[in-house]
């Protein structure tokens, strides 16, 4: 995966298939739940487009279909400035029952195809089928490109029996300061057969901004503990980052994380407030 920079100044992370694609995105959970927020959170897709965050990700289940609503509105006239991804349920993963699914969510969100899509997590039906489905709605047209989200390495390993690395576009996971359990062994696993992470929840709904170690070094960079630690996840060369922001003014703090450049020290001093992995972690999903 080689890394350039677009004309914003955002950097560019490159897909197996050498697709480019924004390291810092928009993500949409929680959007679209209370109709108050709806104009602000329009307004602050709109504006992350501006400023060059044009992956916005999304899912059939945030608000029941009503996020892929609200992103189709926000998008509406610009669809080909954005890399849009959105995610189909495990009860909608079979063979058939995906690719109406798929359907239903270009309908929501007002476009005739998805850049990426992604299965949002495991249950009962057979991955085999899953694939088939991707690859049938590849074959259509209906998306360019699919993936998995909230994989460990096992269902990275099943998944790479049935299909080429090199077709799987990124595992979509939890990762943050506080959640750090993939670096022992997917992270690893990803880098070896070159699939990008996907990180949700980058800042950890917030819950890792009190920390006084990030507040010091927030301080000395003249920017605020969030920017830290989008930018901590951000220094991975390999990761997106997905935050949401339900207000413009989130959405250029977000941006500025980008341009925090933090030091080995600051990097030796995260590593001590939230330390690695010592050992395998089980997935965490929230």
């Amino acid at each position: 995966m080689t890394q350039a920079t677009s004309a914003q100044g955002i950097r560019i992370v490159s897909l197996p298939s050498g697709r480019p694609v924004p390291a810092l995105g928009q993500g949409t959970w929680h959007m679209a739940e209370d109709p108050r927020r709806r104009a602000d959170e329009i307004a602050s897709l709109r504006l992350g487009i501006e400023l060059g965050l044009t992956l916005i990700d999304t899912a059939e289940m945030y608000a029941d279909g009503g996020a892929e609503v609200l992103v189709g509105e926000a998008i509406a006239g610009r669809r080909n400035e954005v890399f849009l991804v959105s995610k189909v349920l495990p009860s909608h993963a079979g063979r058939r029952q995906a690719v109406a699914a798929c359907e239903r969510s270009l309908t929501r969100l007002r476009t005739d195809h998805l850049d990426l899509y992604l299965l949002h997590w495991r249950e009962e039906t057979p991955l085999y089928e899953t694939v088939e489905a991707f690859e049938s709605l590849v074959r259509a047209g209906k998306i360019l490109e699919w993936g998995v989200s909230n994989f460990d390495v096992s269902d990275m390993q099943e998944l790479a029996g049935l299909a080429p690395p090199t077709s799987i576009a990124c595992d979509q996971v939890l990762y943050n300061l506080a959640k750090r359990g993939i670096e022992w062994d997917l992270m690893p696993w990803c880098r070896e057969h070159r699939v990008p992470i996907m990180a949700y929840s980058p800042i950890e709904q917030g819950r890792v901004l009190e920390d006084h170690t990030l507040k010091r070094i927030a301080e000395h960079h003249g920017v605020s503990p969030s920017c830290v630690a989008l930018a901590w996840v951000l220094h991975h060369s390999d990761v997106i980052a997905i935050p949401k922001a339900g207000t413009p003014e989130h959405v250029r703090e977000n941006r500025a994380s980008l341009d925090v450049q933090l030091t080995a020290d600051d990097l030796a001093a995260l590593d001590l407030a939230f330390p690695p992995p010592s050992g395998p972690v089980p997935l965490e999903t929230h």
